[in-house]
């Protein structure tokens, strides 16, 4: 319990209470009671548009992160369009805080990007702020390397970290050495929530794995997930699964 920074979440009052729009209209938000996250590491699974992301958004303002990216300090936005679930949420937390947040959300990186070298250049004064992403401008390396050197640089001990598809632009070698630095991170006492689509990082031992259903919220094991499943079927015959998706060889 010392190392948890989250423990859980929980919709305030009865949804018949909350306006009649996105989100509070799904079926998993509807449902949603209480979420027990793991002491070191949780996954969220399940397709896109199950609102794994708002889900991950809404915990993040909760930890006085930006909603788009970032740690506390960012202040950067492009648009002003997170849900209200943040404000229909009741988070758990414990009493002692995290030394280090961030947040990390791939579709917003070249803001982020933008949003660093920017405030190197403001406050040129102090170290540079690109000194722990690899000590050059996120800009000036690949989307690999730049996704990377935030894992390899940024990321300190006890933290809690929020993550939304962190595997976005990592090789399935970067996803093996993702989960190294992970492991080092959780055995320093920081706590991971990450909504994922990677078999790769789901492998993580002693992990949670909580799967979202149009009925509610369920916890799985690593070979019971859908994503596991799907990539067992296909690795096992993909020859027979490009025949069920009517995939012909041109001739």
């Amino acid at each position: 319990m010392k190392q948890q920074y989250i423990t859980s979440l929980y919709l305030k009052e009865d949804i018949s209470s909350y306006p009649r729009k996105y989100p509070f209209t799904l079926d998993a938000v509807k449902n949603l009671k209480q979420i027990y996250f793991h002491k070191n590491v949780t996954f969220i699974i399940w397709e896109n548009g199950s609102w794994k992301s708002t889900l991950l958004e809404a915990l993040a303002l909760h930890m006085w992160f930006n909603a788009e990216w970032g740690w506390k300090n960012f202040n950067f936005h492009t648009q002003n369009t997170h849900s209200e679930l943040y404000n229909s949420l009741r988070v758990a937390k414990w009493i002692k805080r995290p030394k280090d947040w961030y947040f990390l959300r791939a579709e917003s990186f070249y803001n982020l990007a933008s949003n660093i070298d920017e405030l190197d250049r403001e406050m040129s004064f102090w170290p540079l702020l690109i000194d722990s992403y690899w000590w050059k401008s996120l800009h000036q390396q690949s989307h690999w390397e730049s996704f990377f050197s935030l894992f390899m640089n940024r990321l300190c001990w006890n933290g809690i970290y929020i993550f939304d598809e962190p595997e976005a632009a990592l090789s399935p070698q970067r996803q093996l050495s993702l989960l190294v630095k992970l492991d080092e991170l959780v055995k320093n006492k920081s706590q991971f929530i990450i909504a994922t689509h990677s078999p790769i990082l789901l492998s993580y031992p002693n992990a949670k794995i909580i799967e979202i259903h149009s009925t509610g919220y369920h916890e799985i094991g690593y070979k019971e997930s859908q994503t596991y499943s799907v990539y067992e079927n296909f690795f096992r015959n993909p020859e027979w699964m490009i025949k069920k998706l009517w995939i012909k060889k041109l001739t």
